[in-house]
């Protein structure tokens, strides 16, 4: 029982962690997962296995979140066009 709601909660937080915005995208399930599992667990246990009220959960107390996690809510820093010399 212990074991499944574990695998349950991963997969709940990577699922979660795809839905934030920003750096999310650049990070894979794994990293996400490693970086939040805690902190939705210690944050949001309420809301968990419905990923859109861990993700507005973990938003709204974005102050609290360990520096990782809240990486992964951060937006990716926008790819600049080269500009031709002309």
């Amino acid at each position: 029982m212990r074991r499944m709601r574990g695998t349950v909660l991963c997969w709940v937080v990577a699922g979660f962690a795809a839905f934030a915005s920003g750096a999310a995208h650049a990070a894979t399930r794994a990293e996400q997962t490693a970086a939040c599992r805690g902190d939705a667990i210690r944050l949001c246990t309420f809301a968990i296995p419905n990923v859109a009220k861990i993700t507005a959960c973990m938003e709204q107390k974005i102050d609290r979140l360990s520096p990782r996690c809240r990486a992964m809510f951060k937006p990716a820093p926008a790819r600049r066009k080269a500009r031709r010399p002309g």
